[in-house]
């Protein structure tokens, strides 16, 4: 007879395991055509460029790349991050780059750092799922600003701040996940006034600003003034080139770096030594610019695509966005239509999407559903949508 299994911590008891990762099972089998998972296309991996990479990290330092490294991350890699980073208008010391396991391990760090069991959040309403699960495993109470179509609405959120005193406010301002919109300019401004007026921490997490299809690029929050001093900026190569790496970086002002290289080392020490320096050797030889008018050049008619086959796929009285990049359109029906119990129907027309209510940290909107245009083809966006139209149809 089997051991019984330890007692859980508390704090993993309200966390909900996510809906879009037990998704991924369903629709991996052959013919579905899937806007579920929020995966990079596979066709668009560099991966000559990367082996390589590889092949010329394990070549030309074999003693160094199969080490341990520094916890901070890989010199060479840390210095191209934050010379990228310096036009955006952040500082181009690398100092200030941690590299992480993933721009997720960049989130656990985040509450690790900052957060004490009980300790206020705010989010976006809907907002990043996995910062969700971050923020409740480290006991944090999760409170929700509203938003509209430009993103977060600063009088609610100045609102919120002096009602809720929280210890931070994370978002994700440019192609949001899940929605895909983008936060303006002015706005953008007007949280980062809030944010110095009432000595708030904003996390920034910019997981898809380079792949914009269309209008003008947005300095980020972080880079604005006042706030520099106490906001931080998570990044990933995971939608850039390739999620495999479990790559990503954290911009940290200066009082707080030293904390965050501790939690890190608590964490898992370093992340991979050969990995950080194959990706170092493949920005250093690739010309990334050119490569991301590639990556830009494919996704931009799959967006386009779904864009044009929505009309004929959602029943009328539904709305949606248009992203001018990223990976999303967020879509609501009308009525009292609850996607979720649709979404098996959508399946036995093999096709699949993820409903958007799990995304909502307070007040679920059932109506609501997340479509990712990033994998498919454009005539298999075409296609796909076809058939959600017709299951939608016979529900």
């Amino acid at each position: 007879m089997a051991a019984p299994a330890p007692p859980s911590a508390d704090r993993i008891a309200d966390v909900r395991s996510s809906p879009v990762r037990e998704l991924l099972a369903l629709v991996s089998r052959p013919g579905v055509i899937s806007f579920a998972g929020g995966l990079p296309s596979p066709d668009l991996f560099d991966h000559e460029g990367l082996r390589a990479a590889f092949d010329e990290a394990i070549t030309a330092e074999p003693r160094r790349v199969l080490q341990y490294s520094p916890t901070e991350g890989d010199p060479r890699l840390r210095r191209i991050i934050a010379e990228r980073r310096a036009r955006q208008g952040l500082s181009g010391d690398e100092s200030g780059i941690i590299v992480t396991t993933g721009s997720q391990q960049g989130l656990s760090l985040v509450a690790t750092v900052l957060l004490d069991p009980g300790d206020t959040v705010l989010v976006e309403e809907p907002g990043y799922l996995a910062a969700l699960q971050c923020f409740r495993l480290a006991g944090a109470r999760v409170v929700a600003v509203p938003t509209d179509d430009d993103g977060i609405l600063p009088d609610a959120l100045a609102e919120a701040v002096r009602r809720e005193r929280p210890k931070l406010l994370y978002l994700v301002p440019t192609f949001q996940n899940p929605t895909g919109r983008t936060l303006t300019d002015k706005r953008r401004d007007a949280v980062a006034a809030v944010a110095a007026d009432e000595g708030l921490w904003i996390v920034e997490d910019d997981p898809y600003s380079d792949l914009r299809y269309s209008g003008d690029p947005i300095v980020p929050i972080a880079a604005r003034d006042g706030v520099r001093d106490r906001a931080l900026l998570l990044g990933s190569f995971s939608k850039i080139m390739a999620p495999g790496l479990r790559l990503g970086w954290l911009h940290a002002p200066e009082p707080v770096r030293r904390q965050f290289a501790i939690a890190k080392q608590a964490a898992d020490l370093h992340t991979s030594t050969i990995d950080q320096a194959a990706a170092a050797a493949y920005l250093a030889s690739t010309d990334l610019d050119a490569h991301l008018s590639r990556l830009r050049a494919a996704y931009r008619p799959r967006r386009d695509a779904m864009l044009a086959g929505l009309p004929d796929a959602l029943p009328e009285g539904s709305t949606w966005n248009e992203p001018d990049g990223g990976m999303f359109v967020w879509a609501r029906l009308p009525g009292g239509t609850d996607t979720a119990p649709l979404l098996r129907t959508a399946l036995d027309h093999d096709v699949a999407y993820v409903p958007g209510a799990p995304f909502f940290a307070q007040t679920p909107d059932p109506a609501t559903m997340r479509l990712s245009f990033a994998t498919p083809s454009p005539e298999e966006i075409g296609e796909g949508l076809r058939r959600l139209g017709r299951a939608l149809r016979s529900s």
